[in-house]
């Protein structure tokens, strides 16, 4: 997208999204109904299936997780105010579906919101986000460092191995600059997460449960790891130092819009309009398409698609210079 061009569209930006941002109270709590029940129908099925096949509790698992990652994006959308207009809804309804996909919800959008304040922002990295260096910083570590930026940044790890690690072991860690009562909140979701693993495992077995919890776990968190990725690291995104850093022009050029099939779309719950998000994440993300469609400010932002995605796995480091992101054999 062109960052000079300054239509009206673009300078009233503002009174733009705010049509969109707030939510229905009959479209949100529709959205919980089809998306919790059927997730825990599909897991009443797969625990009647193990007695006919696996292969078959694995196909339903399929399914599982991708209701899993939309149960996902409406605990996002509550940390972000956007899915009830009641902050106190949002808790009771966002700290219970924490639980469900091993997230704490305190310490989650703590980090969150960070990102969302410095996303594209060189200055500011760290926080929420995926690790990027420059090619600068690159080039200044050790041999052992750079072994272990390659390792981290390999896709075979961060795509296909980390996901579970964070979701299962990462987010039962606080962080040191966590306050004491959000040290609390990470530790009370673990303990109430293991309850409720105690209590299904008592009603169906520990066998049954990891046959059926590990793969649907695994299946949505690799696919939200990967939503996370290509929504900030793809071929034309823009970042800045900080003192060029500003809102609209990072949230447009500096989130995907990941154009995915209708189904896939509804699964991950309009995530893929990213750059609206970003530009209000007051927005629901039922609202999201919506707001994308019928505004001309976001028509010239380049979609991304699956396969042209995949390129941006190669992509590793920061060059400056070129103003884009590079592959290690670029170096």
């Amino acid at each position: 997208m062109n960052s000079s061009a300054n239509t009206p569209d673009e300078s009233n930006w503002v009174k733009i999204v705010s049509k969109y941002n707030f939510p229905s109270a009959l479209s949100s709590w529709w959205q919980v109904i089809n998306s919790v029940i059927p997730y825990f129908a599909l897991w009443v099925f797969m625990v009647y299936s193990l007695q006919i096949s696996y292969w078959l509790t694995l196909l339903l698992s399929v399914f599982a997780a991708g209701f899993l990652v939309r149960i996902f994006i409406i605990f996002h959308d509550c940390g972000h105010g956007s899915f009830f207009k009641s902050e106190r809804m949002s808790k009771i309804v966002g700290i219970p579906l924490g639980l469900l996909v091993f997230t704490p919800y305190h310490r989650w959008h703590r980090d969150h919101k960070e990102h969302h304040a410095t996303v594209g922002n060189l200055d500011k990295r760290g926080i929420g986000d995926v690790q990027t260096l420059t090619v600068e910083e690159y080039q200044k570590l050790s041999k052992w460092g750079k072994f272990s930026y390659r390792f981290y940044r390999h896709p075979l790890f961060l795509i296909v191995s980390a996901p579970l690690l964070l979701f299962l072991i990462q987010h039962r860690i606080p962080k040191k600059y966590m306050t004491l009562k959000e040290h609390m909140y990470v530790h009370l979701s673990t303990l109430t997460i293991l309850a409720v693993i105690a209590l299904v495992v008592w009603a169906i077995g520990w066998k049954e449960y990891l046959l059926i919890q590990l793969p649907v776990i695994y299946i949505a968190s690799v696919h939200g790891v990967w939503l996370f990725y290509v929504q900030h690291q793809y071929e034309t995104v823009k970042w800045v130092r900080g003192k060029e850093w500003d809102y609209k022009t990072i949230a447009l050029e500096g989130s995907s819009f990941f154009k995915l099939p209708k189904l896939l779309q509804w699964f991950t719950g309009n995530i893929g309009f990213h750059h609206v998000h970003h530009l209000s994440p007051r927005i629901p993300n039922y609202k999201l398409a919506k707001c994308h469609k019928e505004n001309p400010i976001f028509q010239n932002v380049k979609p991304i698609t699956f396969f042209s995605s995949i390129k941006s796995l190669r992509l590793r480091l920061w060059d400056e210079k070129k103003q884009k992101l590079v592959g290690f054999s670029d170096l």
